[in-house]
């Protein structure tokens, strides 16, 4: 790519040559400028680079023209490889199934290594896909002496009744000349069977090798397809000739002679699929990380998806978030609603925040408002800390958002409710669409919870049996509660006893554990029909408690009596 440059060494992390170590790790730079490259010599390079029998510190390099590091020539070539069109072999053809090369021995293991070793990291640490193929076909020609050229190709589906194959990335050894044109019955063999096929020929018998690849002077072609379906219709393909001494025919032994060069090439092909499979996967989880929490991805990782997300029982702490006034903002700002969009957007940005720093699971959205629960796809011990950590964390920033004049979200308010019980969580919907969502009567209950804030004055709602729960497990400096009343919630028959959800008096000392205590004797007095009682105990708390408003106007609109079938329950008329 123009204007890109690229490192060429031993550990360039770009054009790798591993083989030579007169090459130093990062010993050149490479620029491509559209008609030639650019060379430039590292400072920390040790040796020299020989251009046009010269040491040179920076040259151009033209197609034709080549440079050389240590024992290492690179060559620049604009030669265009074509696959070859060809019907059947010259010689013999052979298959081998996958794994069964993983059984055979090497014959040179001690030669090769070194090369083996450095198959993975070399491949693993490729930025990117071209980086990636030079890194391969470097391996490969390294890995295999035999081999005088190598290609990443790539069977495309048929197209007009005609399979394309495209040379992904192709070289050969640089003391190599002719035309390289892999076999294209060769590759469709090879990946449409899924097996490495092997085509060795007599060059004693034939005078060409044209029919398995346009270059003379070689002995066999193999292709090692690249399964999975991270590089469909991938094969690896090689060319090459025997040792000087080994002049075989088209014979079996041929095949096997060639054993030790396709259990390497197999082995790089694994290689290959699995760090494709592993970008494959990071690219879907980043994909659906906007859809899903990171704690289902966790769980989703390495299980099956239908088993992780299918639904079940579980229980759950659920948290329902709604911001007040929008009706009226939008109303206002009907001339700039994409300006309100955006800052509704932050808001609920807000509130998935802090729902998923605490591990929770972002279930809905609501217009403006936002569902998250805890306990689900694991289970966790401490949901009703993380819920009730969550619904601090949103009252907190959005307090601290009121108190900053020029914050975008300084006018909204948050009315927040929080329940505990049995729910059915995980994929829920039609066969038309579904979401990751909790289902139940807990979660109408966090939801009516949440709208009688505006009622009962608190931003904040727990039902009775997440405070007991708060109580018993969570600590006085990371939250405190405070019975509110025993309410029948609007559209629900059993009554509740609702409770405020209060931050630690460090941090909220407006309304402190004497105040709260005040409160609940109120409270007490009125359930026991000692209303007078319950009036003075109220003005113990102070004035600017909100909450108290509300058991102070109901006791009066009753003239401080209680009515004759008072049971402690306040009916809430209203959503």
């Amino acid at each position: 790519m123009p204007h890109v440059p690229v490192i060429l060494g031993r550990a360039g992390g770009g054009w790798d040559v591993p083989w030579d170590g007169q090459i130093s790790r990062r010993h050149a730079q490479l620029l491509w400028n559209w008609d030639h490259l650019q060379v430039t010599r590292l400072e920390q390079a040790r040796n020299p680079i020989f251009f046009r029998g010269r040491q040179q510190q920076a040259f151009p390099v033209r197609a034709g023209e080549h440079f050389v590091i240590g024992g290492t020539t690179f060559s620049l070539s604009d030669e265009k490889v074509d696959v070859s069109v060809d019907a059947s072999p010259a010689g013999q053809e052979q298959a081998f199934a996958p794994g069964y090369l993983q059984s055979v021995r090497y014959r040179d293991a001690d030669q090769r290594i070194e090369v083996l070793s450095r198959l993975p990291e070399v491949i693993s640490g490729a930025a990117n896909d071209d980086e990636l193929f030079v890194r391969l076909i470097s391996l490969l020609l390294t890995g295999i002496p035999q081999a005088v050229a190598a290609a990443i190709v790539r069977l495309q589906p048929m197209q007009d009744h005609e399979p394309r194959i495209d040379v992904l990335h192709w070289d050969r050894r640089s003391e190599e000349r002719g035309r390289f044109s892999p076999s294209g019955r060769l590759i469709r063999t090879a990946v449409e069977s899924g097996k490495s096929v092997a085509s060795i020929w007599n060059r004693a018998r034939t005078q060409t090798s044209a029919t398995f690849v346009d270059q003379d002077d070689v002995d066999w072609a193999c292709c090692t397809p690249v399964l999975g379906e991270a590089c469909p219709g991938w094969a690896l393909y090689l060319t090459g000739r025997f040792a000087p001494h080994v002049r075989y025919a088209a014979t079996t032994r041929g095949a096997e002679e060639l054993q030790d060069e396709l259990k390497f090439a197999e082995l790089a092909a694994t290689t290959l699929h699995n760090l494709r499979e592993l970008r494959l996967l990071e690219h879907r989880q980043s994909s659906l990380r906007p859809f899903f929490s990171p704690v289902v991805l966790d769980a989703l990782a390495g299980q099956d998806p239908d088993q992780v997300l299918a639904p079940r029982q579980a229980e759950v702490s659920v948290l329902f978030c709604d911001l007040r006034g929008f009706s009226r903002r939008s109303e206002q700002h009907a001339h700039d609603l994409l300006g309100l969009l955006e800052r509704v957007s932050q808001a609920l940005g807000m509130m998935t925040h802090c729902i998923l720093e605490q591990g929770g699971v972002v279930g809905d959205f609501h217009g403006d408002a936002a569902m998250g629960f805890w306990g689900w796809p694991l289970e966790q011990p401490d949901a009703v800390e993380r819920a009730c950590r969550a619904a601090l964390s949103i009252r907190a920033a959005f307090d601290a958002a009121a108190r900053c004049h020029d914050h975008p979200l300084t006018d909204f308010r948050v009315g927040i409710g929080v329940a505990t019980g049995a729910a059915v969580a995980g994929k829920i919907g039609t066969v038309d669409q579904v979401k990751v969502t909790v289902f139940g009567p807990v979660v109408n209950l966090a939801a009516r919870l949440e709208t009688m804030t505006k009622i009962l004055r608190a931003p904040l709602l727990i039902d009775q049996r997440t405070a007991e729960r708060v109580r018993a497990e969570v600590l006085p400096d990371v939250a405190r509660v405070r019975r509110v009343a025993r309410v029948r919630p609007y559209g629900l028959d059993l009554a509740e006893e609702v409770s405020e959800l209060l931050p630690p008096q460090a941090t909220f000392p407006q309304l402190t554990d004497q105040h709260i205590a005040a409160y609940e004797r109120a409270l007490d007095a009125l359930q026991a029909r000692n209303w007078e009682e319950a009036f003075q105990w109220l003005h113990q708390v102070p004035a600017e408690d909100r909450v108290k408003d509300f058991l102070t106007v109901f006791i009066a609109q009753h003239n401080r009596m209680p009515p004759p079938d008072w049971d402690g329950v306040i009916p809430i008329a209203a959503k």
